[in-house]
């Protein structure tokens, strides 16, 4: 094969693959949209989950802080 028909088929399929890619991602349905809640309170769980994750340690005082020293 000559290397222009090389040049053209590889541009031809890196344009396609964009192109499925974007319309993948531009396509694809929400997820949350779909799913089928599976209790009332479900979203009150996930809130009481989020908020124990990210709350912290209430008792632990962290204003002061702790000087950072470099590892080398």
């Amino acid at each position: 094969m000559s290397p222009r028909i090389l040049i053209a088929l590889a541009v031809a399929g890196i344009v396609a693959f964009g192109a499925g890619m974007m319309f993948w991602v531009v396509v694809q349905p929400n997820a949350t949209s779909e799913m089928p809640d599976a209790a009332p309170g479900a979203d009150a769980a996930r809130r009481e989950h989020r908020e124990r994750f990210f709350s912290g340690d209430p008792d632990r005082d962290v204003r002061g802080g702790q000087e950072m020293k470099p590892r080398w």
